[in-house]
């Protein structure tokens, strides 16, 4: 198979990269010095994560000059997420470190005025059309398609400009700001949105750059003005576990109780509804927009590199092209061997197994605790501080699990309660949510208002909330609690628990506005698939990704 070399400076996922390159028919060289450049032909710069630590990664190896030189001598470049950021003269995110200035732009914040950030999930590129280009497809890119963004920082379109000095342009729009989603110019390309993620949309660009085949024709199925415009995405999550042989299943839990019911007032087996890998690629095939595994064990006493879920990641991230989190277990640790591995080194050993996003949740709350107790000051410390500070804040999920407390009056409690249409078992008109750790095993004195806005403030860069009334309750999602939390912070917030027909994602986007949902159950069952899903959201003109093949 023909090569292309793939520059990785701890750059994330870049597995994932290497998997859907493999997948359109090349093999993957790894660039391990700047003299390695030398001899690529066709060159890929990825990047996940905070500009300023990765162009300081890749400017302390010695690889700015050796790019730029690759460049200039007219071979094939293409550059992913920061790897096209890093192109541009700067960003706002480090106004301090220089970019490799190719284009003269800078990157901005997106405004969180109306909009949670960062911009997570899927987006358009649509060639802007200022005759240059025509009504061609750029490298595959198609005006219907979507492709998956997760950033907060971006460089405004403005109309002509980057055209006038030869470049192509294709942009997404997000809220009222219009940004360059991907530019290319004779033998270079970058793409904002990760193609590796973007499912069949992404590895046809992918391959469209490998073969050099620039300019194609827009898909004839396109009618009228495509929707632009991030969509809502729909999530499939696994809950995995070792069963009572020892094999890892997926399972589902009622109220967090993953055991049949044995009717004998004894425990009966866990429940297996699957093998994870299979699964995954099944809704993948079905159309997620994301897959998410959650590690209900987190194999405490397994030496790390042999944690059973990293060959699960593995697996997946060969077949699946859309992005995977991973939750339980990031924690600091000590290993098999007596040594201690921190937050942030476990955390990347998933990210290196093919994860994008690192889900965390008991530590969270002990770490917002703290965070309350010293006056709101910021430790520097904590998972979510280090990992978001190496990898970007879209790379960390917090999993909350709260669960209503009833009370008569707001003024019987010092927490922040809602007024609620859901009476308690006395009557009560009020709630407010209380934190758990442990899978809901303990309470915690915290309520979900005060977690959810420390752990922005460390460096979250999403909310997954579950709610441990709703769970495997299949009667809809809370939606006072999605519309409570959802007013709270600026960043994503996926909502989850209690889905049992697609007519419940379809009430939780329109009553709350949440930016995702997800389903378990009602998947792993066979009731319906994330196709019905989707169907039922577009029929409600939802604006969801279509399926493509």
């Amino acid at each position: 198979m023909p090569v292309v070399h793939l520059l990785d400076y701890v750059a994330g996922n870049v597995r994932s990269l290497a998997n859907a390159v493999e997948k359109v028919g090349y093999t993957i060289e790894w660039i391990k010095t700047p003299t390695d450049i030398e001899r690529a032909q066709s060159l890929i710069l990825p990047g996940v994560g905070h500009f300023g630590h990765c162009l300081s990664q890749f400017t302390e190896g010695g690889y700015v000059e050796p790019i730029r030189k690759h460049i200039e001598a007219g071979k094939p470049f293409l550059g992913i997420c920061v790897g096209l950021q890093a192109l541009f003269e700067g960003s706002e995110e480090s106004p301090n470190i220089p970019g490799i200035s190719l284009v003269p732009e800078k990157l901005v914040r997106f405004n969180d005025h109306d909009k949670s950030v960062p911009h997570i999930g899927w987006n358009s590129a649509k060639i802007a059309r200022t005759g240059h280009g025509g009504d061609r497809s750029f490298y595959g890119l198609q005006d219907d398609s979507k492709y998956y963004y997760v950033h907060s920082y971006a460089v405004p379109y403005r109309y002509g400009v980057l055209e006038a000095a030869g470049w192509t342009v294709a942009t997404a729009k997000y809220g009222n700001e219009e940004f360059v989603g991907a530019i290319g110019r004779r033998n270079v390309l970058a793409t904002q949105f990760h193609p590796e993620k973007s499912g069949a949309a992404g590895l046809r660009l992918l391959k469209a750059f490998l073969v050099g085949h620039e300019w194609g024709s827009l898909s004839p199925n396109i009618q009228g003005e495509p929707d632009q415009g991030l969509t809502r995405r729909v999530i499939a999550c696994l809950d995995v576990r070792t069963n009572d042989h020892g094999d890892l299943v997926v399972t589902k839990g009622d109220q967090y109780d993953v055991r049949e019911k044995a009717g004998t007032g004894s425990e009966g087996p866990v429940r297996n509804l699957g093998k994870p890998v299979d699964m995954a690629r099944k809704y993948y095939d079905q159309g997620a927009d994301e897959i998410t595994f959650l590690n209900i064990t987190s194999f405490r006493s397994c030496p790390l590199a042999d944690l059973p879920m990293l060959e699960i990641l593995r697996r997946t991230a060969e077949s699946v092209f859309v992005p995977l989190t991973i939750g339980g277990g990031i924690r600091q640790m000590v290993d098999a061997d007596g040594s201690n591995v921190s937050a942030l080194e476990v955390a990347t050993i998933y990210f290196n197994s093919g994860a994008d996003k690192v889900s965390i949740g008991s530590d969270a709350v002990i770490a917002a605790i703290e965070y309350y107790e010293n006056d709101r000051r910021l430790s520097g410390r904590t998972a979510i501080e280090l990992i978001s500070a190496a990898y970007g804040n879209q790379a960390i999920v917090v999993s909350v699990d709260p669960k209503r407390v009833y009370v008569h009056s707001s003024r019987d409690t010092a927490h922040n309660t809602i007024r609620t249409t859901f009476r308690g078992p006395a009557g009560e008109n009020y709630c407010w949510y209380q934190c758990t750790v442990k899978g809901g095993r303990e309470s915690t004195d915290m309520d979900v208002q005060q977690l959810v806005k420390a752990v922005e403030a460390m460096g979250a860069g999403e909310i997954l909330l579950n709610c441990i009334d709703k769970d495997g309750s299949n009667n809809g999602f809370d939606i006072e609690l999605v519309r409570e939390v959802k007013s709270c912070v600026k960043i994503p917030v996926i909502a989850s628990s209690g889905a049992g027909r697609p007519t419940h994602f379809a009430e939780v986007f329109e009553e709350t506005g949440t930016d995702a949902a997800l389903g378990a159950g009602m998947f792993h069952r066979g009731e319906y698939t994330v196709k019905d899903v989707k169907d039922l959201l577009f029929e409600r003109g939802i604006l969801v990704r279509p399926l493509e093949r």
